[in-house]
């Protein structure tokens, strides 16, 4: 086919990604993008076939520009075309002859330019036909030493005595860079072309003869089961032939970097470097070796020397505690002597404090508090549903999935080797099959072994010593007596009405407004209006519902002032129905007045204090006894024994004795899906009984507590703070209590007495004296002085 004037005619060119296309050699391309199928559809149309192939700078680039191109290609011929189904199109092609870009159009269909053909040098003196007979030679020693070559090829370029082509053909068989092959094409002079060739050919044969050697010395190490053993070791060989210095590349160098400035020592030092030695010798690409990284990274994360600096000054600690926290005096009396001890103890014995108490009254965010005094980092466990030991002292490494236990994690996200570690709700965690995590946390909280707490995971020794533990739990009775041993418990009362207030206004009202984008002049809530929130939609021992509350009048505000582009809302009392519904919480007093056989009871719960309702019927029967309402073993007892009672001093009390053979009696304590247990309402069944079968009401507004004898006598209970509180919230005016619990009246608020009138009993003569009287300020009063006898016949008269 005659050739084009090459210096008129504007030709299609494509752009080459990793190939350089030589004169007078067929190639096969790959063309995928469509600028470059655009050329390829345009030479096709043209009667030479020509197009322009150019090799870019960089193959990464899927757009290039004139910059991201060589300015040195080849002028080709398209022999065959051939469309493949994903839309790639394959193409074969001749060089023609070596061209230089004069110009370059870049059209939006694709490239084209202007090119001028390179003429080639050619010398033929003794020096070129030698160079050529010492290349054929070379290339002849590299196809035998390599073995990737067809032997044939060496026939065709033996028999090639152009120096300028035998450099190109050369050059296609070796293995070189995009650079190098675009330097051979843009050599002109055919000799020099060939002496570069010839210096390249040198260099593969090096390469190749010491990859031979390399293959010899791994060969005697090989097994047959053994190839990724056989890559490592050739890896390493490499490695030692270019003097690379391992200590200071890679990955195994940045882990001994690391363990070094992890300061470890001992036992765990020895198990890092261990492990590492193990990696060196491992395929990164093996399972166990991704085992063996997540192992050290765990190891050199650890805080085995970083501390935060103690920082114990009681008056801040104060203010913090008191900026944090509304009440609470005697816990805050409690942590200031904890820090007093710590920082005057050069070896502070490691007390376990355990803040026991009802949700929502503050117990997390006290130990947050205690963190901040200490000026050390804090970090939370839940232990609720912990059923298994491994959480606690990790999981060996031998399972899949393996990390090291709870404990160890909450070091490693505090970043320091002396936080303060929040046990949360320590008392539900249980035993199962798989272990009992409670005894696994007996070492951790033993000042005397958690000096060397070995985790399974890590399987070296770790210092707990100057961990700081605090437990919380809302009560005691699920754990275990070795670990309460360990524990210093600090219990937290339920807030009273006027706390709550306080606290609402203080704490949770400024920190509600800042998360619904509100400001205190465009939401306005009176403190009358709290009162009333408290009383009618809460019943509780914390102020979590109280959160939730202003939470939603929060929200409704905050629309109603997006959508009526109002500058503020002020929230009244009588408005509170508008944002929360009716009240959901009727006072006693509200719910009924004076009625026969029904007694409020006082109960104390994990949440705080609650009153329950007492319920007696009598029917026509054979004396039967029926208990009812879920409840527990010692409940069920406390009713006998204020059945035997009765039925052993009903002449006295004006009850017919035989009274239990045509009566039956059903007790029912309601919300029968809530299991009950305790004796304390002991004294509130009997009084129940009483009134049911002598058919007198029993005041309104009155509570009882207290465990009932066989001879009426009334012992003390447990909780009566968090019990008289539960009052209070209820409405009730009066509260019977034993008189054991006398001193216990020490720890309710002085506000919270005056709103009630306290009543101490030691027997139950004196609690029906004050329960069938009508009107009792007065009289009640009286009866506390007055001797057990003058109690039992007034009771006794009142009966009658």
């Amino acid at each position: 086919m005659p050739m084009a004037d090459l210096t008129t005619t504007i030709f299609p060119l494509i752009p080459l990604r990793d190939v350089v296309v030589f004169p007078q050699m067929v190639t096969p391309l790959f063309v995928s993008r469509a600028k470059s199928i655009s050329a390829l559809e345009q030479a096709l149309l043209r009667d030479d076939r020509l197009v322009v192939l150019v090799a870019q700078k960089d193959p990464e680039c899927e757009e290039p520009q004139e910059e991201d191109i060589y300015h040195v290609g080849t002028l080709a011929e398209v022999m065959q075309m051939l469309k493949l189904p994903d839309g790639t199109v394959k193409v074969l092609v001749e060089g023609s002859c070596r061209v230089s870009l004069d110009f370059l159009y870049d059209d939006p269909q694709h490239f084209q330019a202007k090119v001028s053909e390179q003429e080639e040098t050619l010398r033929d003196d003794l020096s070129t036909k030698t160079l050529i007979r010492v290349t054929v030679e070379k290339f002849e020693q590299y196809v035998k030493s390599t073995k990737k070559i067809n032997p044939e090829s060496l026939l065709a370029v033996s028999g090639i005595g152009q120096p300028g082509r035998l450099a190109d053909i050369i050059a296609t068989y070796l293995s070189l860079e995009v650079s190098e092959r675009q330097r051979c094409l843009e050599i002109l002079d055919s000799t020099a072309r060939l002496e570069f060739v010839g210096q390249l050919l040198s260099r593969e044969l090096e390469l190749a003869d010491l990859e031979q050697q390399i293959h010899d010395r791994v060969r005697f190490n090989l097994e047959k089961t053994q190839r990724e053993y056989y890559l490592r070791e050739k890896l390493r060989i490499i490695q030692d032939e270019l003097n690379a210095d391992s200590e200071q590349m890679g990955e195994i160098a940045e882990y001994k970097q690391k363990i070094a400035r992890a300061k470890m020592s001992g036992v765990a030092l020895e198990r890092a470097q261990k492990e590492l030695q193990r990696l060196e010798k491992m395929m990164p690409q093996s399972a166990e070796a991704a085992v063996i990284r997540t192992y050290l990274d765990t190891l050199v994360t650890l805080p085995w020397g970083k501390r935060s600096r103690d920082v114990i000054d009681l008056p801040r600690s104060e203010q913090i505690l008191n900026e944090d926290h509304y009440g609470l005096d005697k816990v805050k009396e409690r942590i200031l002597e904890y820090l007093a001890v710590r920082k005057l103890a050069r070896h502070p014995q490691g007390t376990i404090l355990c803040l026991v108490g009802p949700p929502g009254v503050g117990k997390t965010s006290l130990v947050k508090s205690i963190a901040r005094a200490m000026n050390r980092k804090f970090s939370r466990i839940s232990l609720g549903g912990i059923n298994d030991e491994a959480e606690i002292r990790g999981h060996r490494r031998t399972y899949i999935g393996a990390m090291p236990g709870r404990i160890i994690q909450a070091v490693k996200q505090a970043g320091t080797k002396n936080p303060v570690i929040l046990l949360d709700e320590i008392e539900k965690m249980t035993r199962s099959y798989m272990g009992d995590p409670t005894a696994a946390m007996l070492e951790v909280l033993d000042p005397d072994q958690n000096d060397s707490f070995t985790d399974h995971y890590l399987d070296a020794p770790f210092s707990l010593r100057e961990v700081v533990f605090v437990a919380t739990a809302n009560s005691l009775e699920g754990v275990p007596r070795p670990l309460y041993d360990r524990l210093e418990v600090i219990r937290l009362s339920g807030y009273t009405e006027e706390e709550k207030v306080q606290i609402a206004e203080r704490h949770i009202l400024p920190k509600l407004l800042e998360k619904h984008g509100l400001t205190g002049r465009q939401l306005k809530i009176q403190a009358a209006t709290v009162r009333r929130i408290i009383q009618e939609h809460t019943r509780e021992a914390g102020v979590r519902a109280l959160e939730r509350a202003l939470a939603t009048i929060c929200r409704k505000v905050a629309t109603q002032i997006v959508r009526e582009n109002c500058g503020s809302v002020k929230v009244e009392p009588k408005q509170i129905a508008r944002y929360l519904g009716p009240a959901r919480v009727l006072r006693e007093s509200e719910t009924h007045g004076p009625q026969v056989g029904i007694v409020t009871g006082l109960a104390w719960t994990e949440t705080g204090g609650e009153t329950l309702s007492i319920e007696v019927n009598t029917m026509r029967g054979k004396g039967r006894l029926q208990l009812t309402g879920q409840l527990g073993d010692v409940m069920k007892e406390s009713a006998q024994a204020a059945f035997s009672y009765i039925r052993s001093h009903a002449e006295r009390l004006g009850i017919d004795p035989g009274f239990q053979e045509g009566l039956d009696v059903h007790i029912h304590i309601p919300e029968g899906a809530i299991p009950k247990d305790g004796p304390s309402a002991g004294i509130g069944m009997a009084l129940a009984l009483i009134s049911a079968v002598s058919k007198r009401p029993v005041r309104a507004n009155l509570a009882v507590t207290g465990e009932i004898t066989l001879r009426g006598r009334v012992l003390a209970v447990g909780g009566l703070k968090e019990k008289v509180l539960a009052a209070v919230r209820a409405g009730i005016k009066t509260v019977i209590f034993p008189r054991g619990n006398e001193k216990d009246l020490q720890e309710v608020p002085d506000y919270v007495k005056s709103r009630l009138e306290l009543m101490p009993v030691s027997h139950l003569d004196e609690v029906l004296a004050v329960a069938f009287k009508s009107k009792g300020k007065g009289n009640a009063g009286k009866s506390r002085g007055v001797q057990r006898v003058a109690s039992r016949r007034s009771a006794l008269g009142r009966i009658k």
